[in-house]
């Protein structure tokens, strides 16, 4: 990847409304490296050209920014990470986050571990676990700041595995794209059952990109009842 190729992605991002160093920039780098060569070997992401990668999984996950506001010093957990995204570009943007990555599948959650060590972050826990297994333990029910989930779920079956881990006070984010506005329709009344207030809804443009991406954000504004959520697969079969 050309240098100048790097300052347009640093351009980009300040676009968008993400002020990245020239440090954060040679993590990306560091971070494209390892997302390249790992995807040799396991299918961390269909996406496997550096200009498309840069788009569609850096900016795209460093636009949930300047939507979510100050991070540093807020606790994060990322649902069904996959690669990382979007939470490890946020951990880059927003070094003091407190950042939880959730991936059930073992080898990408190997992935995950060399990429905090290469990229020297701390602060990261990285968790081979089930969203409905975490919001019924202790450690992890209502404990954070914010939930985000990109690509993961139909909106109501996202807030089943989102809002019970958020305190009350925190948010849900998730991350859509065209269909948003009918899932928003019918998961109101599940929103509601969990703890969460009326969606609100944002978007954004990517370069190169017609189609905006969206994001969701729900406010956790009263306690989720302890019946949710409920067992593994079971809100994905029979959504609420």
């Amino acid at each position: 990847m050309t240098n100048s190729a790097w300052v347009q992605f640093g351009q980009w991002a300040q676009a968008l409304g993400a002020h990245l160093q020239p440090e954060q920039i040679a993590q990306f780098q560091q971070y494209e490296a390892l997302l390249l060569a790992w995807n040799e070997r396991m299918n961390l992401t269909a996406v496997r050209q550096p200009a498309d990668i840069r788009v569609r999984h850096f900016l795209d996950a460093l636009s949930c920014g300047p939507v979510m506001g100050e991070l540093n010093g807020r606790s994060l957990i990322d649902v069904g990470t996959g690669a990382g995204f979007p939470g490890l570009p946020l951990k880059i943007l927003f070094p003091q986050l407190r950042l939880t990555l959730v991936e059930s599948v073992a080898k990408k959650g190997q992935f995950l571990q060399a990429v905090v060590a290469e990229l020297g972050l701390t602060d990261v826990a990285i968790l081979a676990e089930r969203a409905e297994v975490l919001g019924q333990q202790p450690q992890h029910r209502q404990q954070y700041d914010w939930a985000v989930a990109r690509a993961v779920a139909e909106l109501r079956v996202l807030a089943e595995y989102l809002l019970p881990l958020c305190r009350v006070g925190g948010q849900m984010l998730a991350q859509k794209g065209e269909g948003v506005h009918e899932e928003m329709d019918s998961a109101r009344s599940a929103i509601a059952q969990l703890g969460g207030a009326a969606p609100q809804l944002a978007s954004v443009t990517l370069p190169g990109r017609e189609q905006p991406h969206y994001f969701v954000i729900i406010a956790k504004v009263g306690e989720t009842p302890d019946v949710y959520p409920r067992r593994v697969g079971v809100p994905g079969k029979r959504p609420l």
